[in-house]
C-alpha cells in the first residue's frame, strides 16, 4: 500500500471537514490519521516505530448519505458507483488525485465485530472518540504491527478514564458486557499488546512503557469486572468452540491497514 506524507493527508482531511461543515454535514475521522492527531505527542515515536499513514478514513450518518457524495465529488473525488451500489449504505470508496483514497464508513464499522457510530458521532468535533478509537482496533481478530503500535500509542497519550476526556473504560466495559464474542477478541488483543508486544519495541522510553503497561492493566480490570449480560453468561459457556466473529475479505478489512 501506498504511503503518504502526514502534511498532504492532514491538509486535505481539513478541507474535507471544512466543505462537510459548511454543507452541515456530520463527518468524523477515524484510522491512522485520527490516531496522529489525537496522540501529537507520540508523532516522532510513531514514526520511528515504522508506522505510516497512506489514505484517509471516515464515518458519517446513513441519513447523510447524499450530502456526503456531494460534498466529496465536489472537491473532486471519484467514487466507484459500481462498488458503492455493492456496499449500498454500509460505505462509499472514494479516491483522490493524488493516488490515496477516502473510505467513508455510514453509521458504523462493521468488520470482525461492530462498533457503531451513531449516538456517539457528536462526541469530538474532528475525530472519533478515544473510546472508539481503542475498539477500532480492538475488534480486529487478526491484528497487525500497525495496529499494535496504534494501540500502545494510544495508552501512552491517554489515560483510562469515565469521561471522553480519556479512553472511557465505563462505556467500553459496558459494551463489552453484552457482547462476549467482542469482549474475548477486545481483551485477547489487549493483553497479546501488553504481555507479547509492549517490550518488543526498544525505542519506547521506560517511563512511557511502564505508563502504557498501566493504563491496559486498568482498561482490563474495568472490562472484567462490569456485570455481564444474561446473553453475555450463556455464550460465554460456549466459547471458542463455535465462531465469534465475522470473516472479512480483503476489501473490508482495509481499516486495519489505515
Amino acid at each position: 500500500m501506498d504511503e503518504f506524507p502526514f502534511e498532504l493527508l492532514n491538509q486535505e482531511h481539513h478541507r474535507i471537514l471544512e466543505a462537510a461543515n459548511q454543507s452541515q454535514v456530520t463527518m468524523r475521522l477515524l484510522g491512522a490519521l485520527a490516531f496522529e492527531l489525537r496522540c501529537p505527542e507520540q508523532t516522532m515515536l510513531r514514526k520511528a516505530l515504522g508506522r505510516t499513514l497512506s489514505d484517509l478514513d471516515y464515518t458519517a450518518l446513513s441519513k447523510q448519505w447524499k450530502q456526503v457524495i456531494n460534498v466529496l465529488t465536489s472537491l473532486g473525488y471519484e467514487f466507484d458507483e459500481r462498488r458503492a451500489m455493492l456496499h449500498g449504505l454500509d460505505r462509499v470508496i472514494f479516491f483522490h488525485p493524488e493516488g490515496f483514497r477516502v473510505d467513508v464508513f455510514f453509521d458504523r464499522l462493521d468488520m470482525c465485530h461492530t462498533v457503531d457510530f451513531r449516538d456517539r458521532i457528536l462526541l469530538n468535533t474532528e475525530t472519533i472518540t478515544l473510546a472508539d478509537l481503542f475498539l477500532e482496533k480492538m475488534q480486529i481478530v487478526r491484528i497487525t504491527q500497525k495496529d499494535i503500535i496504534d494501540t500502545i500509542v494510544l495508552f501512552i497519550a491517554h489515560p483510562v478514564t469515565d469521561t471522553e476526556d480519556g479512553i472511557n473504560a465505563a462505556y467500553i466495559a459496558k459494551r463489552m458486557a453484552s457482547d462476549w464474542g467482542f469482549y474475548y477478541t477486545s481483551t485477547t488483543n489487549l493483553k497479546r499488546v501488553r504481555d507479547e508486544f509492549l517490550d518488543q519495541f526498544d525505542l519506547i522510553p521506560e517511563a512511557e512503557r511502564r505508563l502504557a503497561c498501566g493504563r491496559m492493566d486498568e482498561m482490563l480490570k474495568r472490562i472484567e469486572a462490569a456485570p455481564k449480560s444474561l446473553q453475555w453468561k450463556l455464550r460465554s459457556q460456549v466459547g471458542t468452540r463455535i465462531k465469534w466473529y465475522k470473516d472479512v475479505g480483503e476489501l473490508e478489512r482495509k481499516p486495519e491497514d489505515g
